[in-house]
């Protein structure tokens, strides 16, 4: 960051350890290092406002030295939101300097970009960075201009890699032309050269940075090829697991720049690679330069894309687009789940409605509506089952094309929990339109039982592979992978305790978390506490906000015993007010709750469970999530019961 100092970017007080300015080789960089302490030490450092932006790339050049360094992060912070969204983590050690490109797509309010350095305990460690850049376009754009080549690299070959032409570098013995964004002898592009190769078969790959949203449309670049002898040049996309696709391969030598244009339509993360191969010394050249994308297709066609809302159902309104289209076939209904001790609700809130297969002597069919071809699809859904002997045949999926013909079958239930709610994700792709369809068959009468299905979703992309801006909301948590930030208050009388599967204790507490079925949530045991005695459970400080958020949760009161949960909001770590509470069993599902609130102050929310009159008042909670703006979508789940003081609370009904 040379001349400008720290360009207007601040450190964020407290901090464990500062960032330090350095001069290094031809400019200045910022550093952290660790500390014999045993602490781990964390520095924050924050951009000036950013006006609101398009897509755009930020470029971070950085090191990590030492075998454990610890992590650098990148969040961006818009205007007026309670939380940093990631944009991007590194844990890996470097000896030298490493560029990493970001895809910082349609930011319409004001932002900050802010960078989280942290060093493990006791490591002898450092993390630093010397540019932090913002260029229009996406990462994968490049005019080989900019000295850092836009973070595209070559696959080290030590035989045959690709180089930079024109300007002051050096230049093949062959006469290669001027490069095309400036169209004279200043400007530069990348070329490969046959002349360097000394063994037959030889490889160069120049490969992008990984783009980090989901890109659809045209990419563009200019290439020149000298064809003496046999010679390939290919263009591959390539994906996080390693996977190429082939889009695009020259067919005849060109001797002038020549424009290639290229349809990209991925739904998930990839890297462009452009693969020159030379079989003999004589195979000549190949030169690329300006390479462009446009989320505009190249031949002006629409994008294909997945109305979310064409495959997604809950049930709670209808089958939506799902239907039994075989004669005499009505063995799937749907059933109002209302919260009561003995019978679980559906799985979207507890108290809706769901899709239920119960007969003797069944087969029931499923279907959803026709989804494009040639497109990856990731299908979720929530099942559960009561009282089957053998499940081997309670639900299936399957792929039925246009005409009802079945393709294939991919999925079938495996051996399960009954009387909980068990998410399911699959990946699938044809090359034809398609429909998935759900499939529950009986053919025994002593092993028929009931299987229910909820929260279907079908979205384009891999399941393992989430697209779009964010890689995860910040103000979510499903305790899947840890407490996510939440404290527990030292001035209570017991702790909120990590579980998976069933609580200890008989009759009462859940049989497994919410979000899948099979993951965490937290919960106190009432066992291990006196009557009356209090757990409490911290979000992490909250910065203030303007306009409405809403807070929604799930929780699990279900026991004779069962004693209150209650949600408290603590201003500026003094102030202290009740925004949501229940009293006494409620459910043996999971119930959903609703919280709209205003604070214009820094705050926390507070989960405070209280111990019943018995040891069967296991209370739990799961799936938390702020989110900006008042609460959707909770019509006929809650009602407002009034104002208190700068905030509108919102509770689902009982």
């Amino acid at each position: 960051m040379q001349s400008c100092c720290c360009c207007l970017f601040v450190p964020i007080y407290p901090i464990s350890v500062q960032y330090s300015l350095m001069f290094f080789l031809s400019g200045d960089y910022i550093y952290i290092e660790g500390s014999p302490n045993g602490r781990v030490e964390t520095a924050f450092l924050t951009s000036p406002d950013l006006p609101p932006l398009g897509e755009s790339c930020v470029r971070l050049v950085y090191q990590m030295t030492g075998s454990d360094p610890g992590r650098l992060n990148m969040y961006v912070r818009p205007e007026g939101d309670s939380f940093d969204f990631l944009l991007w983590s590194s844990i890996d050690p470097s000896d030298s300097w490493i560029i990493a490109s970001i895809d910082f797509r349609n930011i319409a309010a004001k932002s900050k970009l802010v960078l989280e350095g942290i060093i493990n305990p006791d490591a002898e460690a450092s993390i630093a960075v010397s540019v932090i850049s913002i260029t229009p376009g996406f990462c994968i754009v490049c005019t080989f201009e900019d000295k850092h080549f836009c973070g595209y690299n070559n696959r080290w070959n030590p035989n045959l890699n690709w180089l930079v032409g024109g300007g002051t570098v050096r230049d093949s013995p062959r006469n290669l032309p001027a490069d095309h964004t400036l169209d004279d002898e200043l400007g530069h592009y990348m070329y490969v050269d046959s002349v360097y190769i000394t063994n037959l078969q030889e490889v160069a790959q120049l490969v992008s940075p990984l783009t980090t949203s989901v890109l659809s449309g045209c990419l563009s670049f200019y290439y020149q090829l000298e064809q003496k002898s046999s010679n390939s040049f290919v263009v591959y996309t390539k994906d996080r697991r390693g996977h190429y696709e082939e889009i695009w391969r020259a067919t005849q030598a060109v001797d002038s720049w020549s424009l290639v244009e290229v349809d990209i339509e991925a739904s998930h993360s990839f890297q462009i690679v452009f693969e020159v191969t030379f079989s003999s010394i004589d195979g000549g050249h190949v030169a690329l330069d300006d390479i462009f994308f446009s989320s505009h297709f190249c031949s002006n066609k629409t994008a294909l894309l997945l109305d979310p809302s064409m495959a997604n159902c809950d049930f709670d309104d209808g089958l939506c687009n799902y239907s039994q289209n075989h004669e005499d076939n009505t063995k799937w209904t749907r059933l109002v789940r209302k919260p009561n001790p003995f019978r679980f609700g559906d799985h979207s809130s507890g108290m809706g409605k769901t899709a239920v297969a119960s007969w003797q002597d069944y087969m029931g069919y499923l279907s959803g509506p026709i989804l494009p071809a040639n497109l990856q699809y990731c299908v979720r859904f929530f099942y559960a089952l009561s009282h089957f002997g053998i499940t081997e045949d309670a639900l299936a999926v399957y792929i039925y094309d246009d005409q009802d013909k079945v393709l294939e079958k991919i999925w079938s239930i495996p051996k399960s929990q009954t009387r909980v709610w068990i998410q399911a994700e699959i990946n699938y792709h044809r090359q034809e339109p398609s429909k998935i369809a759900f499939v529950s068959i009986c053919q025994n009468f002593w092993n028929c039982g009931q299987v229910a299905l909820d929260d279907v979703t079908v979205s384009q992309g891999d399941c393992q592979s989430p697209g779009g801006s964010w890689p995860a909301h910040p103000g979510e948590c499903s305790f899947d992978v840890g407490s996510c930030g939440f404290i527990q208050d030292n001035k209570d009388k017991s702790n909120w305790h990590r579980r998976s599967g069933m609580t200890p204790t008989s009759f009462t507490g859940p049989k497994g978390d919410h979000t899948t079925g099979v993951g965490h949530y937290m919960y106190i045991e009432a066992s291990h506490m006196r009557r009356g005695y209090n757990a409490r459970l911290l979000t992490w400080q909250l910065r203030e906000f303007t306009g409405r958020q809403c807070l929604t949760f799930f929780y699990h009161m279900y026991g004779l015993g069962t004693g209150s949960l209650n949600v408290y909001l603590i201003k500026e770590k003094t102030q202290e007010t009740l925004m949501w509470n229940r009293k006494g069993e409620q459910s043996i599902s999971w119930l959903k709750a609703f919280v709209d609130y205003e604070c214009e102050k820094n705050h926390q929310i507070v989960f405070e469970a209280v111990r019943g009159r018995a040891i069967s008042s296991d209370i739990a909670i799961d799936d938390i999530l702020f989110k900006k703006g008042p609460c959707k979508g909770s019509a006929g789940h809650g009602v407002d019961v009034g104002e208190k003081g700068q905030f509108r609370i919102k509770q689902d009904m009982a």
